[in-house]
């Protein structure tokens, strides 16, 4: 603790987002640089407490107060070796987490919280631009195989934990790159792409094999059949995702113009990877209306902007939420909290408890939503009476979460059990019902947090080296017993 009056001195500061005007006319990330020296004094802020709740509200349980205290002192390179000791991809979380951490730091109680995300991305960047970051080499090999199927998150993680425990890992991905949601869901805006490659260019330096365009179970030319996966490698991790979208049940639905949000994002990034000239489904000039009020809501809301949409509203089935913490969710809990994304302060409006009762179209295509308010009674949404509106629609996105991975041949062939969530079961240890198959992230979680895929990742990791080795040295942050479900 360099500064033990910093948190009194010094108030909380985040870098400033690049003009409106400016960033919506590219896909280039919103944040201007944020200089080195205002980032020692944020760091300055952490308290160093006896008890770093921050670590309990990260699943990672990362060595927030050590490489904070490292960052003041101006010992970079050994902050990132602190970072790096429980968390394998802290570009990715430094710019995607929503900071449960910050949410738990001691300061939060009654001040603004350490900038703790901040600090963290600044860590791992500077890494980078200095060549800190090398390959981390197994020093001793095995002849154990492990295919990981998935290149999410919790993929990538058990994948770099495996192969620097000596074994030797395949990642098969079904889609023509590597990387999952992160590729082709987050657009460009939130986490440039190049942030992916350089990574797996360390990862492929380490030794782990990247194999695309296979879809394991599949029936396809790029198919793998579960017996050939079973066949080929000693243990498998399932970390698929939770790419099952939830639907939206109303007239209507059938139109042309209604696409849930992860038929609309993907194609926005493969503009942006080269590969199309354009999206094949554009807001430019339409009325975009999209339904869900999360984070993937505002992602098609920053995109639909970029696109050049006429006019864009995001609707939410709840209640506005609070400026302030809400009692409901107290310190350290994260917080139920109005939030104001780079993609909102660019345009759209916002439009709290209403829900959509139909889809209205001429011709086959949606022309416009009915819809109604709603209010909270007795535990159940209530239509408002009197409030029946209609409002133009030529675009409309799902974007209302997922309820679990896709239930299908993989599922199907490999005998996995399901929970009455519809996740992949898993025991105390990561493993199915099935010997040697393992499963990490939101397969078996349910959707959540790019830090508790990471999180998993690492713990399946563990389980499954201890599996062909009969123990581990590998870190083990969580387990499934002790990660609530979200």
């Amino acid at each position: 603790m360099g500064d033990a009056r910093a948190f009194l001195t010094h108030g909380r500061e985040l870098p400033v987002r690049r003009a409106v005007d400016e960033r919506v006319q590219d896909w280039n990330e919103v944040y201007q640089p944020f200089d080195a020296d205002a980032l020692r004094t944020q760091a300055s802020r952490c308290m160093d407490c006896g008890i770093p709740f921050c670590h309990n509200g990260c699943p990672l349980g990362n060595l927030i107060p050590e490489w904070n205290d490292l960052v003041h002192k101006d010992e970079w390179e050994r902050a990132v070796d602190r970072l790096h000791a429980t968390n394998n991809f802290p570009e990715f979380t430094g710019r995607l987490c929503p900071a449960p951490c910050e949410a738990a730091c001691v300061l939060g109680i009654n001040s603004d919280a350490v900038t703790i995300k901040q600090v963290e991305v600044e860590i791992i960047d500077r890494a980078w631009a200095e060549g800190w970051v090398k390959p981390v080499r197994p020093t001793l090999t095995t002849a154990r195989t492990v295919a990981v199927v998935g290149s999410g998150p919790a993929g990538l993680a058990a994948a770099q934990q495996l192969t620097r425990a000596g074994h030797t890992v395949t990642v098969l991905e079904r889609a023509d790159r590597i990387g999952g949601l992160l590729r082709y869901g987050i657009p460009e805006f939130k986490m440039e792409k190049r942030h992916i490659t350089r990574r797996l260019e360390q990862m492929a330096d380490e030794g782990t094999i990247f194999r695309t365009g296979v879809d394991v179970g599949g029936t396809g030319e790029d198919a793998m059949s579960v017996d050939e996966l079973r066949e080929q490698f000693d243990a498998v991790v399932l970390a698929g995702g939770a790419t099952a979208w939830r639907d939206l049940d109303v007239p209507g639905r059938e139109l042309d113009g209604i696409h849930q949000a992860m038929e609309f994002l993907p194609p926005s990034n493969r503009v942006q990877e080269g590969d199309l000239d354009e999206s094949p489904i554009s807001a430019a000039g339409k009325h975009v209306i999209i339904i869900g009020g999360g984070d993937t809501g505002a992602d098609c809301l920053g995109t639909s902007t970029r696109q050049g949409a006429a006019s864009v509203h995001q609707f939410e089935i709840m209640a506005r939420p609070p400026e302030e913490r809400a009692s409901s969710t107290p310190w350290p809990t994260y917080p139920l909290q109005y939030r104001v994304s780079s993609a909102h302060e660019e345009g759209g409006e916002r439009v709290f408890s209403v829900n959509t009762a139909a889809f209205l179209g001429e011709g086959g295509q949606v022309t416009a939503l009915r819809g109604h308010e709603v209010e909270m009674v007795e535990g159940r949404f209530t239509e408002v009476a009197g409030t029946e509106f209609e409002l133009p629609a030529d675009l409309v996105l799902l974007a209302m979460g997922f309820v679990g991975p896709e239930r299908g041949t993989l599922v199907e062939q490999l005998g996995v059990e399901l929970t009455e969530r519809g996740t992949v079961g898993r025991d105390a240890g990561w493993a199915t019902n099935v010997e040697g198959v393992f499963v990490a992230g939101d397969m078996g979680r349910g959707q959540s947090l790019i830090v508790w895929a990471i999180a998993e990742g690492r713990s399946c990791a563990a389980a499954v080296d201890a599996f062909l080795q009969g123990s581990t040295s590998l870190p083990s942050p969580v387990t499934p017993t002790t990660a609530p479900q979200r």
